[in-house]
C-alpha cells in the first residue's frame, strides 16, 4: 500500500534546471541583450541547444535531446514565453549576433534557433533570426545531428 502512494507522485518537471538557473540571472539576461554586452555566461540555458553541440558539462546538462524535447520548452509556461523575449531582443539590434554577443554566444543562439525552427516549424520567429541575425545561415550541425542523433549516453 505505501508503494502506491508513490503511484501518484509527480516527477519533477524535467525542464526545470532551466528555469532555476535563469531565475538567478534573469534581470542580467535582459540587460545584457538589450545593451548588446553579455556580462555573464548564460547562453547555455537560455538558448538551448540540441545534445552533442557541444560535449562540455554545462552544455551537456542545458542541451535538448530531440525536437520534442524543444516543442516541450517551447511550450513551457514560463520558458517559452523567455525564449520568445530573448531572440526578440536579439532581432533589436543592427548588428549580428557575434559583434553583438561573441562569436561564442552567437554559435549557441544559432544552434537553438535551428533546433527551434525544425522542431517547431509553425513559428517564425526562429526563422525571422535565422534570415535576420545570421543572412539565413543554418546550424548544419545541428541538422546534421537531428537527422542522425548521438547515442544516449545512459
Amino acid at each position: 500500500m505505501a508503494d502506491d502512494a508513490f503511484d501518484d507522485f509527480d516527477d519533477e518537471d524535467e525542464l526545470d534546471h532551466f528555469t532555476d538557473a535563469q531565475d538567478t540571472v534573469w534581470d542580467s539576461v535582459l540587460a545584457d541583450l538589450r545593451t548588446g554586452q553579455s556580462q555573464t555566461d548564460w547562453c547555455w540555458f537560455v538558448f538551448p541547444v540540441l545534445t552533442g553541440i557541444d560535449d562540455a558539462p554545462m552544455a551537456m546538462f542545458y542541451s535538448l535531446r530531440d525536437c520534442a524535447e524543444a516543442r516541450d520548452y517551447v511550450t513551457h509556461h514560463i520558458l517559452g514565453d523567455r525564449l520568445d523575449t530573448c531572440f526578440r531582443l536579439v532581432m533589436d539590434h543592427d548588428q549580428d549576433a557575434a559583434t553583438l554577443l561573441g562569436d561564442t554566444c552567437a554559435y549557441k543562439i544559432r544552434a537553438s534557433a535551428t533546433l527551434f525552427e525544425a522542431a517547431v516549424p509553425h513559428q517564425p520567429l526562429f526563422a525571422k533570426v535565422l534570415d535576420q541575425v545570421f543572412a539565413g545561415q543554418r546550424c548544419t550541425k545541428t541538422q546534421r545531428l537531428l537527422q542522425q542523433p548521438p547515442p544516449d549516453p545512459f
